[in-house]
């Protein structure tokens, strides 16, 4: 399993939400470059960038931050915030981004998500599989589907994608663990799927209790934020 840390942005800054909410939005010192050199200095292969203030708006924001954290670092990027037409993954591919994280599109326009597949390849797609009690959010977790995460799962993998990434909304930025039991259902049904777990990371025991479920991979963000997590213990999981 691969460990990946976040870096949430929203005007130009790191910050974490929790659940989602804007209203409850805590800023971090570190600029979004300084923090990924810091991750490119200790071994890490691949972060995972969140353009937030994309996500409300459907515009990519962050261009420049992007630019200067491929330009200065080693780092792989996934990107997720606003991704919802053909038009705009290839902006961001183009960019640099190494794999574009979908989520509402694929849910709610999928003629237009069946392009975007077919413009950029299901190998850099990741699917943002948003849940809470098993069902689909969407719109920055704003609007409940009746979408179960398994059928969005067996559809999109129908598409040829391999790769998820699951957050269970309701731990997301709690610091409260991780929804273990939703990752081991998903990977009974689907054991061939790339799973990365995000959401709830407390400490360095949840990272190594979702390693020995073998996810793919874990995002972990406010725990680093907060000093719950030495990086350089979660450094042993890089790539």
């Amino acid at each position: 399993m691969i460990a990946i840390p976040a870096i949430d942005i929203f005007e130009n800054k790191i910050v974490r939400l929790e659940k989602g909410k804007f209203d409850e939005v805590t800023y971090y010192k570190n600029s979004p470059l300084e923090q990924a050199r810091i991750y490119d200095s200790l071994g890490f292969k691949l972060i995972h960038i969140v353009d937030l203030l994309g996500s409300k708006t459907g515009k990519f924001t962050v261009f420049d931050v992007v630019k200067e954290i491929k330009d200065y670092t080693h780092l792989k990027i996934q990107f997720g915030g606003g991704i919802r037409d053909t038009k705009k993954i290839v902006e961001i591919l183009s960019a640099g981004i190494d794999y574009a994280v979908i989520g509402s599109t694929s849910v709610k326009n999928k003629s237009e998500f069946g392009l975007m597949v077919e413009k950029c390849t299901p190998e850099r797609i990741i699917i943002s599989a948003d849940v809470q009690d098993e069902k689909i959010f969407v719109q920055g977790w704003t609007e409940e589907t009746s979408v179960s995460v398994y059928t969005h799962i067996r559809y999109c993998t129908s598409l040829g994608i391999k790769k998820f990434l699951c957050t269970d909304i309701s731990k997301d930025g709690t610091l409260t663990g991780t929804n273990t039991d939703l990752y081991k259902k998903i990977m009974e049904e689907f054991p061939d799927i790339e799973l990365i777990a995000s959401g709830g990371v407390k400490d360095m025991n949840d990272v190594r209790q979702l390693n020995a479920m073998n996810l793919y991979g874990v995002v972990v963000g406010k725990a680093i934020y907060e000093n719950r997590i030495d990086l350089k213990e979660l450094a042993e999981f890089a790539l």
